[in-house]
């Protein structure tokens, strides 16, 4: 017997999957780390894929 596979994700189309970015600010603090933010897709809400649409997985919402 086969295993069931999932159906593919999304991948989100505007980060390619990338959700989140640390980006340096320059420089570093008095005990030498370097300073970062965390920088999220703003289309996935930093999860790097979309729900599939609705209607798309099923016929009966027409």
């Amino acid at each position: 017997m086969t295993h069931r596979t999932r159906p593919p994700s999304r991948i989100c189309p505007n980060c390619d999957g990338f959700a989140s970015a640390a980006i340096t600010l320059g420089g570093r603090d008095r005990n030498g780390h370097l300073r970062t933010i965390t920088a999220h897709c703003p289309a996935c809400h930093g999860a790097g894929t979309l729900a599939a649409r609705r209607s798309a997985l099923s016929p009966a919402g027409r």
